[in-house]
């Protein structure tokens, strides 16, 4: 098993939303988090006054999924999430030791 972790924009998320959940993934967690990368943030304009924003909003998708769909699942997020602008974001691969369904008692591969 693995956890996949993804920094996207925000704007991305339903349609990632939609490509993982045709190839058959169906749970996930969404954060909205703040952070920057090499574009170190921007300045804005607002009423005259210029602003530096050293920290852009993100999105955290993070979702447990077989090892044997993990490959296929960072495709798709890089894929969908991708727009060709800086910012797009990062994928994180972890190893996921164990899992349990809180509910049943289910563990490993049966608790996702």
């Amino acid at each position: 098993m693995k956890i996949v972790t993804a920094i996207i924009k925000p704007f991305k998320l339903d349609e990632v939303r939609d490509a993982l959940t045709t190839l058959g993934v169906h749970g996930l967690t969404v954060t909205e988090v703040k952070g920057y990368g090499r574009q170190k943030g921007h300045t804005e304009i607002y009423r005259g006054a210029e602003y530096a924003i050293s920290f852009l909003p993100k999105l955290k998708i993070e979702l447990a999924v077989p090892a044997s769909l993990a490959d296929e699942v960072v495709n798709v997020i890089a894929a969908t999430a991708r727009t060709g602008q800086i910012g797009d974001g990062k994928i994180f691969v972890c190893p996921l030791e164990r899992a349990i369904r809180i509910r049943t008692g289910e563990s490993d591969s049966d608790a996702l």
